[in-house]
C-alpha cells in the first residue's frame, strides 16, 4: 500500500482537497443543527400559533357545522359554493376592494406630499411625531374616538353649527351617502403617519449626487423631483404600498367599532362578514372559507407585488 509519503503530488493535492471538503461538510452540518438548536423554541411557537391554526382552519372550510356534535361530516365544496352564491359575499367583497383602492392610493399620496414638504424643514422632527401620534393608539380606541366625533351631537357637528344659521345634527354614521367616506378618513388619519414616516426615510436615503447634477443643469424642482427623486424612491413607495395594500385587506376595527354593517351592506368587509358569519351566526365552516378565500387573495397580492419589487430594484441597480 503506498503511503501518502510515496504518493504524487496530483494524487496527494485530490487527498488533501477531499479531507479539506469532509471537513468543511462536517462543519455545515455542525453548524446546521446548531441553528436549528437555537431556532426550535422559535419555531414549535410559529407552527403551534400559526400554522397548525391556519391548516385546521383550511381543514374547516371543507366541513360542515354542527352545533353540538361539532365538524364531523365532510362537505367538500359545499361552502365554497355558498360562498359564490351569496350577495352578501359580492357586497362584502366590493367593499373591499373599495378599502384596498383607498388604502393603495391615498395614504402613499398623502403621506408622500407630506413628506416632500416636511423634508429640509426646521420643524421636520415636530411635525413629524405629530403626523405618527395616531399610530400609536389601538384601533379600537381610534374607532371609539371618531365614532364620538361623527356622533348626532359630536365634536364635527358642533363646529359646524358655529358656521350655520341652526344647529348641525348628521348622522354621518348613519347615512349610506355618508359612512364609508367618514370611516375612510378615520382610517387615514391613523395610517397615514407611517406612510410619511417611511417615505421621509426613503427620502434621507437618495443620494445627493444625482439632485445636485440635476440642478447644476439647470432642472426645475419638479423635474428633479419627478425625473430623478422619484424613481430612486420607487423601492421605499413599493414597501408602503404592501403595508397599506395588506391594511386594506385586513381592516376591522374602525368598521366594527364605527359602523358594523350599518346601514344596508355599505360597510360589509370581508373580515367583518367572517367575524359575523362566525361569532354571530356560529357558522363556522362557512366562515373559514371565507378566511381561506381572504388568505388566498391577500398572499396572491403580496406575491405580485414582491415580483414587482424584485423588477423595480433591478431597475434602480
Amino acid at each position: 500500500m503506498t503511503s501518502p509519503h510515496n504518493m504524487p503530488d496530483a494524487d496527494l493535492q485530490k487527498l488533501d482537497f477531499s479531507r479539506y471538503a469532509e471537513q468543511e461538510r462536517r462543519e455545515r452540518r455542525r453548524s446546521m443543527w446548531t441553528a436549528l438548536g437555537f431556532m426550535s423554541p422559535a419555531i414549535v411557537l410559529v407552527s403551534f400559533f400559526l400554522l397548525y391554526p391556519v391548516a385546521y382552519n383550511v381543514y374547516i372550510s371543507f366541513t360542515r357545522w354542527r352545533r353540538f356534535t361539532g365538524f364531523d361530516e365532510w362537505g367538500g365544496l359545499s361552502q365554497y359554493q355558498r360562498l359564490l352564491g351569496n350577495p352578501n359575499f359580492s357586497e362584502a367583497m366590493a367593499n373591499t376592494i373599495i378599502w384596498v383602492g383607498v388604502s393603495l392610493v391615498l395614504p402613499v399620496a398623502i403621506g408622500l406630499f407630506i413628506a416632500v414638504m416636511l423634508r429640509g424643514q426646521k420643524m421636520e422632527e415636530t411635525a413629524k411625531s405629530i403626523f405618527f401620534l395616531p399610530r400609536i393608539l389601538a384601533p379600537t380606541a381610534a374607532g371609539v374616538m371618531w365614532f364620538y366625533v361623527y356622533a348626532p351631537d359630536g365634536v364635527l357637528n358642533s363646529i359646524l353649527s358655529l358656521f350655520a344659521a341652526e344647529p348641525v345634527s348628521i348622522g354621518w354614521l348613519y347615512n349610506e351617502n355618508t359612512i364609508t367616506p367618514s370611516i375612510i378618513v378615520a382610517y387615514l388619519w391613523q395610517t397615514v403617519g407611517l406612510a410619511m414616516v417611511l417615505l421621509l426615510l426613503g427620502l434621507a436615503a437618495v443620494p445627493k449626487d444625482p439632485l445636485e447634477a440635476a440642478s447644476v443643469e439647470g432642472a426645475t424642482r419638479w423635474q428633479i423631483f419627478r425625473h430623478v427623486t422619484l424613481p430612486l424612491l420607487l423601492p421605499t413607495i413599493l414597501v408602503v404600498v404592501i403595508l397599506s395594500v395588506l391594511a386594506g385587506f385586513t381592516v376591522f376595527d374602525h368598521i366594527w367599532v364605527m359602523a358594523r354593517d350599518f346601514p344596508g351592506k355599505r360597510t360589509l368587509s370581508l373580515t367583518v362578514y367572517m367575524y359575523v358569519e362566525a361569532f354571530d351566526r356560529s357558522s363556522w365552516a362557512y366562515a373559514s372559507a371565507i378566511a381561506v378565500v381572504l388568505g388566498v387573495i391577500v398572499l396572491s397580492v403580496t406575491w405580485l407585488q414582491v415580483i414587482l419589487q424584485d423588477r423595480i430594484d433591478r431597475m434602480t441597480k
